[in-house]
């Protein structure tokens, strides 16, 4: 690897890639060599740049996150990536490392830890945040774990037709009064309807839950 560690960016946020090439671009050896806005444009400039390091939104338009890394190391190509995530979910982390990233780091880290990551992951290492790394390496070195863990979370995402029509009523902006009225329930029985199906997926909000929606195909 050369002295300077030759960055590609790919978030669809211009703000979050305009901090991250801010902060990276105040150390000597790390240079932003190019940027995407979503997984095919990540792709492209890759190919073009060869650099040493891509950081990768999970979620992004086209292509997400682990597909772009699924597509890369399908083609041979073996930059080093570090997966961002806003998600702290073991299914994320662990959907990340099976595609073959080297890292997974959480937006809300601090300065020093994305830092650290990045020199981390630059250098051959592996980086994940949070507590979760121990536990994820040792499923890993564990195929039967690792299959089973794969098999737990598929099953875990299966609902049922009522829940998958909340869920679309849901995503298109619809409240508990306007999801009664739609579907002729009660608005109590929308209410519980939502309830458990954001439980069920283990998501605290909207947009976790449009996450999850995407990530697994729900709808």
């Amino acid at each position: 690897m050369s002295a300077t560690i030759r960055v590609v960016l790919a978030d669809d946020h211009v703000f979050v890639r305009d901090g991250i090439k801010s902060l990276l671009e105040n150390e000597a050896n790390i240079k932003v060599v190019g940027e995407a806005t979503d997984g095919l444009e990540a792709l492209k400039i890759v190919e073009t740049e060869q650099p040493d390091l891509l950081i990768l939104d999970i979620r992004m338009p086209n292509l997400t996150g682990i597909e772009v890394v699924e597509k890369l190391r399908s083609q041979n190509n073996f930059v080093k990536i570090v997966m961002l995530s806003m998600h702290e979910s073991e299914e994320y982390v662990l959907k990340s490392i099976k595609a073959g990233a080297d890292g997974y780091l959480l937006k809300g880290s601090s300065k020093e830890e994305f830092l650290k990551a990045v020199q981390t992951v630059a250098n051959g290492g592996k980086y994940f945040s949070g507590d979760i790394s121990s536990i994820l390496i040792g499923q890993l070195s564990n195929p039967v774990a690792t299959a089973e863990t794969k098999q737990s979370l598929e099953e875990d995402m299966v609902i049922t037709k009522r829940e998958k029509e909340i869920l679309k009523l849901l995503l298109s902006g619809k409240g508990n009064k306007e999801i009664a009225e739609a579907l002729d329930i009660s608005k109590r029985t929308a209410e519980v309807h939502r309830f458990n199906l954001m439980k069920k997926l283990k998501v605290k909000n909207l947009m976790e839950l449009s996450n999850k929606a995407n990530e697994f195909s729900l709808l």
